[in-house]
């Protein structure tokens, strides 16, 4: 009933590490910054990771602010050595990649 936003790591070889929840919101979005979700892949020693989060609305299309958002947690993450491989929105059984779209 809630957006949440998650964080799949993986390492070199693109090998599955650990899931962590990075943010948590209500009903139509959470607040989600680049330093929150880069403390956790920093934490994590993450080579590369994969973002997941769900659109309560059951429509997976990216907002804008999904899309800032992502390019930021991109810029950043580059800047700092980590690779942001993928950003998944899940929504009533549906789908939409970033990096399929050519959003990322």
């Amino acid at each position: 009933p809630y957006e949440e936003m998650w964080m799949l790591v993986v390492d070199g070889r693109n090998r599955f590490r650990t899931a962590r929840r990075v943010a948590q919101g209500g009903l139509h979005g959470c607040s989600i910054r680049p330093r929150d979700v880069l403390r956790v892949a920093v934490a994590e020693a993450a080579y590369a990771f994969v973002l997941v989060h769900n659109h309560p609305s059951g429509d997976p299309t990216p907002s804008r602010a999904d899309i800032e958002m992502t390019a930021e947690v991109k810029t950043a993450a580059a800047a700092l050595g980590i690779v942001l491989h993928d950003h998944l929105i899940i929504g009533n059984g549906r789908h939409l990649s970033f990096r399929r779209e050519g959003l990322l």
